[in-house]
C-alpha cells in the first residue's frame, strides 16, 4: 500500500457491519447507529464536530523566511512527530468486527505510532478484559500510551487504577462524559457522574498527569482545573453520548481564554480527519489534538503500515499548512492564520 484511500479501500472487507470505511469519516453514513462508530439521537453532534472544522479558513502568508518546518512539540513529559494523539477505542470486535480482539488492536496502534513519533491512547468497557488488554499492551510498549478510564464506581476505578500504575504509562484519561453511552447503562458496576470533590479524591490518588476527556463547556473546564487534572480534551465524545451538543470546534476558542495561564493542557478531537484540521485546532489554542476513528480504519485496513501511513499524511498536511501559512514551528502557529466565520 502506498496511500491511507488504499488502507481504507482495503478495510471495507474486514472492518465489520457497522463502520462504511468512508474515504472522508465525516458521520453521515453510521449516522445514529450504535453499536458501530455513530453516534446517539439523530447522529447531529457527530455531524457538526465534522463540518464545523471545515467552515474555518487558513490564511496563507508565503512571505517570511524559507525555513524547515519543524511540527515536533513536548507534552506531558514527551517529545513527539506532532501533537496528535490517536484516540481511545474499546471492544472493537463488537463495534468494527472480528479481525482484531482489544489486545491484538493495542499492540498494533501502540507500537506503531511510537515507532512513527506520535502515541495512542486506549479504551475501556463493560467487559473488564478491555482495560486489562490496554494495559498489558502498554506494559509491553515501556508505558508509550494513555490508558483511558471510565467514571466507574469508586472501587472498580481504584482497582483499574492499579491496571494503570503497573503499565507505566506517562498519563491517563478517565472519559468523564462515557456516563452518557447506551450500553453503560445499568451496568452492574455502573458508571456515572462524578462530583469535583469525587475527581479530586481519584486524582490524589495518581501519580502520573491525569486527564479530564469529555469537558465541552468552560463550566466543565474550570471544575476539571478545580479537582487538580493536568489536563482536559475537549471532547463530545464524537457524539456517541448525547445529541444535539455544539461541536468541540465551536466552544474550544472559549475554553481555551477561560483557562489561560492556568498551566493546563488542552487537548481536543472531534471531526478533526486531516493535518490542515489539526493546524486549526492549534490555531485556536489547542496544545494538541486526539483523532480516533480514521485510526481504527488504518489498523483494520493495514496494521501497523496502515497506521503509518495516516500518520504520514497528516504530518504531510500538517508540515505544509504550516509552510505556507508562515509558521515554523508549533509555537508560531498564532489565531490570525486562520478565519473564521
Amino acid at each position: 500500500m502506498t496511500n491511507y484511500q488504499e488502507v481504507i479501500k482495503e478495510a471495507r472487507d474486514v472492518i465489520g457491519k457497522y463502520c462504511k470505511a468512508c474515504p472522508v469519516c465525516n458521520g453521515r453514513a453510521c449516522s445514529n447507529q450504535i453499536p458501530g462508530p455513530g453516534a446517539k439521537g439523530s447522529g447531529d453532534s457527530a455531524i457538526r464536530n465534522f463540518e464545523k472544522w471545515q467552515e474555518i479558513r487558513v490564511n496563507m502568508d508565503t512571505i517570511c523566511s524559507n525555513e524547515k518546518v519543524d511540527t515536533s512539540v513536548k507534552l506531558f513529559g514527551r517529545t513527539f512527530r506532532m501533537p496528535v494523539f490517536a484516540g481511545p477505542v474499546g471492544a472493537v470486535n463488537l463495534h468494527y468486527g472480528e479481525k482484531y480482539d482489544d489486545l491484538s488492536y493495542n499492540r498494533t496502534l501502540l507500537k506503531a505510532c511510537a515507532d512513527n513519533g506520535i502515541a495512542a491512547f486506549t479504551g475501556d468497557g463493560t467487559n473488564d478484559q478491555v482495560v486489562i488488554s490496554a494495559a498489558k499492551a502498554i506494559g509491553e510498549m515501556k508505558g508509550a500510551g494513555v490508558p483511558t478510564i471510565k467514571p466507574w464506581s469508586r472501587e472498580v476505578v481504584a482497582g483499574k487504577m492499579e491496571l494503570v500504575k503497573q503499565s507505566g504509562a506517562f498519563a491517563v484519561a478517565m472519559d468523564i462524559d462515557a456516563a452518557g453511552l447506551p450500553f453503560l447503562k445499568n451496568c452492574e458496576a455502573p458508571a456515572g457522574s462524578k462530583t469535583v470533590e469525587e475527581l479530586k479524591e481519584i486524582i490524589a490518588g495518581v501519580e502520573i498527569p491525569f486527564i479530564v476527556k469529555g469537558v465541552i463547556t468552560v463550566k466543565g473546564a474550570r471544575k476539571a482545573k478545580e479537582a487538580g487534572a493536568a489536563a482536559i480534551v475537549v471532547s463530545n465524545h464524537g457524539g456517541r453520548v448525547l445529541d444535539q451538543c455544539p461541536s468541540t470546534a465551536e466552544v474550544l476558542p472559549e475554553i481555551v481564554e477561560a483557562l489561560k495561564g492556568s498551566g493546563m493542557t488542552i487537548l481536543v478531537d472531534g471531526g478533526i480527519r486531516s493535518g490542515v484540521d489539526v493546524f486549526k485546532a492549534l490555531a485556536m489554542g489547542a496544545d494538541g489534538v486526539i483523532i480516533a476513528r480514521p485510526f481504527v480504519t488504518a489498523v483494520y485496513g493495514g496494521g501497523e503500515e496502515g497506521v503509518k501511513l495516516y500518520i504520514d499524511k497528516l504530518y504531510g498536511e500538517l508540515e505544509d499548512t504550516m509552510a505556507m501559512c508562515g509558521a515554523h514551528s508549533i509555537a508560531e502557529i498564532t489565531g490570525d492564520m486562520i478565519r473564521r466565520k
